[in-house]
């Protein structure tokens, strides 16, 4: 592909085979067919060219909208990562970048290129959740903002690949520590009931005070992730179910939870 400048000019030679020459000329128009194929030539090329620049400009523009299209038409404005860069920074998901597993999958820290540092959450292909679940986490966490949840920082929809992405917590889950006899000592009752009262802001916000009535409905220790104070954050709303302000129970047609 070339792009030609718009001063001056070039002769373009075809070849064509001789028996559309001759037919060509049998009519006089062998001029005009040039000029037609010319013409073609630049156009297609001009338009191929402009489609490629348009889609490697538009990229990030060209996945938010996949990424809405396949989470609903819930209004969600939440930042898109290319995978490749969820790639390097999880140093293409290496083993010893791995933070655990969950129903969902694996999650592994990330660091980007300034620094930051993520919790990169990729949905396994034998995960027991699935595309609605991915979809209600994103739906719901975008919207959602407390001091006690975990904040989704994007997602990433590429082909196959079902990423979330999330602040990163230091000190791992609850879980990391109430289970480990020698690390279950290093929660003196100071953290411990820090960490109830965390817990129950987080609770009392989705059910009371968020702009969403929410049941979390998977609320286990592996699920309090911890930041580098100790102080816990409400993590993984797949299961989680949206109810309305005069709502106080309802039915489910599936087990759900731990």
């Amino acid at each position: 592909m070339r792009m030609f400048s718009k001063k001056g000019g070039q002769d373009l030679y075809i070849r064509v085979p001789g028996s559309e020459v001759a037919a060509s000329n049998s009519h006089g128009n062998i001029n005009n067919n040039k000029v037609g194929i010319i013409v073609g030539v630049v156009i297609l090329g001009i338009i191929a060219f402009a489609s490629t620049m348009m889609i490697i400009k538009n990229r990030g523009v060209v996945a938010r909208n996949i990424c809405k299209n396949k989470l609903s038409q819930e209004d969600v404005d939440l930042p898109i990562f290319d995978f490749s860069v969820i790639a390097k920074a999880t140093g293409n998901f290496a083993n010893n970048k791995k933070l655990g597993e969950g129903g969902f999958g694996p999650v592994y820290k990330g660091i980007l290129e300034d620094g930051r540092e993520l919790a990169v959450k990729r949905l396994s292909e034998r995960s027991r959740q699935g595309q609605e679940e991915f979809k209600n986490e994103v739906v719901l966490i975008a919207k959602l903002q407390h001091r006690n949840l975990v904040k989704l920082l994007g997602c990433c929809i590429q082909d196959e690949e079902k990423i979330l992405i999330y602040e990163y917590m230091p000190n791992k889950s609850l879980d990391h520590f109430i289970s480990d006899e020698s690390r279950r000592k290093l929660l003196d009752w100071l953290k411990r009931f820090n960490i109830i009262n965390g817990i129950a802001r987080g609770l009392f916000y989705l059910h009371q005070d968020s702009i969403l009535r929410i049941i979390h409905r998977d609320l286990k220790t592996s699920n309090i992730l911890l930041d580098a104070n100790f102080n816990p954050k409400i993590s993984d709303f797949g299961l989680a179910r949206t109810f309305l302000d005069d709502q106080v129970e309802g039915n489910t047609n599936k087990i759900a939870g731990t």
